[in-house]
């Protein structure tokens, strides 16, 4: 039903499904002045709440272009990428000039209505004890003790507050035609900078070992002028806290964890 309401609001003729989509149902869209789109439907979820008001923000500066939303049925009508390849096929070092030119631009000041970095922190702080213990301690107490105190850091105070894409990795970075790159799909925090580097440190796709991890985050805090050792923490924490997934752990996000805490 919602998707048809969608349909019938904007006049969309849509096509097959996308197959990549999992926390949402997402299909390329027609409208009716022959304009390509994409027409996403959320599934309700907190991080996601945000995103076309981050949309709105960027205004199509780096980021796909919001065309409208209906927040009743939990759908954005957007920009379509085309040809639409994804960034993580890229070589790594390509990706990452990529990442570097993309991050400031995404930077702006802002506050309401997006959820904080220290309220985040403090919500991954609170459950990541249990997912440990429910996941049968799959790592050593100084990991997790390690990550507490990085997620209780930001009571202490930030650098300035600019918003931020938590999810930044190479499937979310899509090959248009507007510009080269557009960044799709954010899960918006207020927080700073340094803290916006976490999901490309720990990106698989760009290299999965200790060099490749270290690297990633000395070239970005070295081009982006960031505090190399908040970016540290930053990834580390933020690594561990993303390393469950259905009671279950995510074993590569743990061995890069623990590349991140000992770097």
């Amino acid at each position: 039903m919602r998707i048809a309401a969608c349909v019938d609001r904007w006049s969309l003729r849509l096509g097959k499904g996308y197959d990549q989509s999992c926390v949402s149902v997402v299909f390329p869209a027609t409208l009716s002045d022959g304009r390509s789109a994409v027409l996403k439907i959320q599934f309700p979820h907190h991080e996601s709440e945000f995103e076309a008001e981050a949309l709105r923000r960027w205004g199509g500066h780096g980021a796909v272009q919001l065309i409208d939303n209906d927040p009743a049925n939990l759908a954005l009508l957007m920009e379509r990428c085309e040809p639409g390849g994804h960034l993580s096929a890229a070589q790594p070092e390509e990706a990452l000039d990529v990442m570097i030119e993309l991050l400031p631009r995404l930077w702006i000041a802002a506050s309401q209505p997006f959820i904080s970095l220290r309220e985040e922190a403090a919500g991954w702080a609170s459950q990541l004890p249990g997912r440990w213990e429910q996941a049968r301690r799959p790592f050593e107490m100084e990991l997790l003790d390690g990550a507490l105190e990085v997620l209780h850091a930001p009571r202490e105070g930030q650098g300035p507050q600019v918003l931020i894409h938590q999810d930044l990795h190479g499937d979310n970075v899509l090959r248009a035609t507007r510009e080269p790159w557009l960044v799709i799909d954010p899960k918006p925090v207020v927080g700073e900078r340094e803290f916006s580097v976490s999901p490309i440190v720990r990106s698989y796709e760009f290299g999965h070992s200790r060099e490749r991890t270290i690297n990633r985050l000395d070239k970005l805090t070295s081009a982006l002028n960031l505090n190399r050792e908040r970016a540290r923490l930053w990834s580390f924490a933020h690594t561990l806290a993303w390393a469950f997934e259905d009671g279950r752990v995510l074993v590569p996000r743990v061995e890069t964890a623990r590349w991140l805490w000992q770097a």
